[in-house]
């Protein structure tokens, strides 16, 4: 596979990612609202929703998935737009996306924070060196 299209499938596996954590989400917050006994108008803003649910680790998860991620997206563009995809860089958009998802296997399941913290910080590194390839491909072009 040539890296432009490794990169916009590793994208796309990203993408899919997000949809498997909020259809997670749907699944406790429907579970919990039955359960429960929660009219939907009372968890209608964010405050009223910390009120009622329990089991929020997929929410969080989910709102994690439009934080740092956005910055692989937008490194992802760059790379195609510039002409600058490598097959490493290629390799290492995987890395990053391998990594969020075991991040997003923790945070949805047993949630231990020290585990949950190495694979972030870890694919935080792997991000930053995506950037630094992708600014050297750029300046020595």
């Amino acid at each position: 596979m040539d890296p432009i299209q490794s990169i916009v499938t590793a994208c796309a596996a990203m993408v899919l990612l997000v949809a498997a954590v909020a259809v997670k989400m749907l699944a406790d917050r429907t579970r919990e609202m039955r359960a429960l006994r929660i009219h939907p108008q009372q968890v209608a803003t964010s405050r009223t929703a910390a009120e009622h649910y329990r089991a929020v680790q997929a929410a969080d998860n989910y709102r994690n998935l439009f934080e740092l991620p956005v910055l692989f997206y937008a490194w992802a563009a760059l790379a195609i737009a510039t002409g600058h995809a490598s097959g490493a860089m290629a390799a290492g958009a995987w890395v990053y996306v391998a990594l969020r998802v075991v991040h997003s296997l923790v945070h949805c399941t047993y949630n231990k924070v020290t585990h949950r913290f190495a694979v972030f910080a870890s694919s935080i590194l792997v991000l930053v060196g995506l950037w630094v390839a992708l600014l050297m491909a750029v300046w020595r072009s």
